[in-house]
């Protein structure tokens, strides 16, 4: 009995000894370097290069992979297998023993070894590892009755006037990360979509193939509430933006290998030219609780996601993340990567403007101002998987609505680099001089951001815009609907007409580069109403 006893003693202890881990192995090298800086074209596209030379960022060791025979050499490493990679951390997601992982120490090539369970990096600070429910990372879904059309969540963030000025997100691109993708290629709130070739491609890295319109439902709903279109019923955040839709998300699992797979696709992002990331994604608490984080680690430079998700904001892109699901839960603060240094977490509100309670909150650990900014998330208007028009609540949606906003921003300011977009944003906000944890500094007002850069003289509601002004060569004109035969004419200081033009559209632009530097005059006629008013021309 005793040698029973020893025996079944010894294999319990050799399978704990023998399990499977999860760890981040960091090399020191890329041999192929300056091939690569020598010929960007091979790593990058034209556009994210355009992307790079708009905003004066250089290319840099990040943007070259990682050299291949490295990761040959990790992968046929005894009991060794490579489940991601990134050129921007220079590490591979590996899995093994311990043991097996540890021996990759002895490689020239590697830095450091990083299992995804921090007790077995040695002694850490004071560490406490907290037990508590699961965290959903994705949404709470409250599906309810459809109270009319999506009016409210973009009319919040005063938006409807930038598309009434064809500030719909053309031109520019949103990378999508979620969990899947399915019936965007068949229902009719995507045909819009479809029809004008505005999903430009896709991904699923969960399981390695090319089939994205697929997986969980998560991804199409928050999809809908940028690039769906129902007339009448449901009009997106950005719809004339073009989209890929990227599956980092595996529904099956809840681990760290997620975090690998979604900074693996915002390097792909990355590479294509995309201009803004939105992820409804968060984590926190995964199935082995031993890879779990603390709030401790929500401090913007711990996990991996966060670490990846700041260097895409140093490539140029703006990082749009819901903040969480959590405001009622044991663990109520935001996931990650909402905890980045540069990431814009977003959280809920109700279509009143009040805070949503199932919204995460902040700070950060390290005491930073999060959620950043709030939209709508409770009852959002969006798509679910039969194409059917509803409402469904989560911070999950408040991120999409608030990421095609930015979209349509930027596409009216295209000369500004994320960090003034990201900076306009939070200024224009409702609480900004006094932001608190639950919706951060408020809810943005697209608008006044727009305003305040452009220099637009501002009017009272119906009445017509006229910007930039001061202004260098080209004015625009922009008037409510129900005017027509709109008539501008531009007079000097002594009274005389220098210019005078018809208008029939609802935005127009006048090109007064020939116009001596000064002020002029203008007045603007249509339906009986006349505005006039000062423009000084640099």
């Amino acid at each position: 009995m005793k040698k029973l006893a020893f025996l079944a003693l010894f294999f319990i202890q050799f399978a704990t000894f023998a399990q499977v881990e999860d760890a981040w192995v960091y090399l020191n090298a890329k041999p192929d370097s300056q091939q690569y800086l020598n010929n960007p074209l091979t790593m990058l596209t034209q556009r994210s290069l355009d992307r790079r030379a708009t905003q004066n960022i250089a290319l840099d060791f990040k943007d070259v992979p990682v050299y291949q025979t490295y990761i040959d050499q990790i992968e046929a490493a005894d009991g060794i297998s490579v489940m991601a990679k990134s050129k921007w951390l220079n590490a591979l997601h590996i899995r093994g023993t311990q043991s097996q992982i540890n021996a990759l120490a002895a490689l020239s090539f590697v830095t450091k070894v990083d299992f995804a369970d921090k007790t077995l990096n040695g002694p850490s600070k004071n560490r406490t590892l907290q037990t508590i429910n699961k965290v959903n990372k994705t949404m709470e879904t409250a599906s309810d009755f459809n109270y009319g059309n999506s009016l409210n969540q973009i009319q919040m963030l005063n938006g409807v006037q930038l598309h009434q000025q064809n500030y719909t997100g053309s031109g520019k691109i949103i990378a999508v990360m979620d969990g899947g993708f399915p019936a965007v290629n068949t229902v009719a709130p995507f045909a819009r979509l479809r029809d004008n070739n505005q999903i430009l491609g896709g991904y699923d890295y969960v399981n390695r193939n090319e089939n994205f319109y697929a997986g969980l439902s998560h991804g199409t709903m928050v999809l809908s509430t940028m690039g769906g279109y129902v007339e009448g019923q449901l009009v997106g955040t950005a719809p004339d933006a073009s989209y890929y839709l990227f599956i980092t998300e595996d529904g099956n699992n809840e681990g760290p290998l997620e975090e690998s797979l979604w900074v693996e696709a915002a390097e792909e992002a990355d590479r294509l030219g995309v201009d803004i990331i939105t992820t409804s994604l968060g984590y926190s608490v995964f199935d082995n609780t031993a890879y779990s984080h603390t709030y401790a680690d929500m401090n913007g430079t711990t996990t991996f996601i966060a670490r990846g998700l700041d260097i895409a904001y140093s490539r140029g892109m703006i990082c749009v993340v819901s903040a969480g699901n959590e405001g009622s839960k044991p663990w109520h603060y935001i996931t990650t990567p909402a905890d980045a240094l540069h990431a814009l977490a977003i959280g809920a509100v109700n279509a009143q403007g009040n805070y949503a309670s199932f919204s995460s909150y902040g700070p950060s650990s390290d005491g930073r101002v999060k959620p950043d900014v709030s939209a709508q998330g409770q009852a959002s208007v969006l798509s679910n998987l039969a194409g059917n028009i509803t409402t469904a609540s989560g911070t999950s949606f408040s991120g999409p609505i608030m990421a095609g906003m930015i979209a349509s921003l930027w596409q009216a300011l295209p000369g500004k680099t994320n960090e003034e977009i990201m900076q306009l944003v939070k200024e224009s906000a409702s609480i900004y001089n006094s932001p608190n944890d639950q919706i951060g500094y408020g809810i943005p007002d697209f608008y006044d951001a727009l305003q305040s850069t452009l220099g637009i003289q501002s009017f009272a509601e119906g009445q017509f815009l006229v910007y930039p002004n001061p202004v260098a060569s080209v004015i625009s004109i922009a008037f409510p609907l129900g005017f027509d035969n709109v008539k501008i004419t531009l007079y000097n200081t002594l009274g005389q007409e220098i210019l005078q033009k018809n208008i029939t559209s609802q935005s127009s632009e006048i090109g007064v580069e020939n116009l001596k530097s000064g002020i002029y005059l203008y007045q603007i006629e249509s339906n009986g109403t006349t505005q006039k008013g000062k423009l000084i021309r640099k």
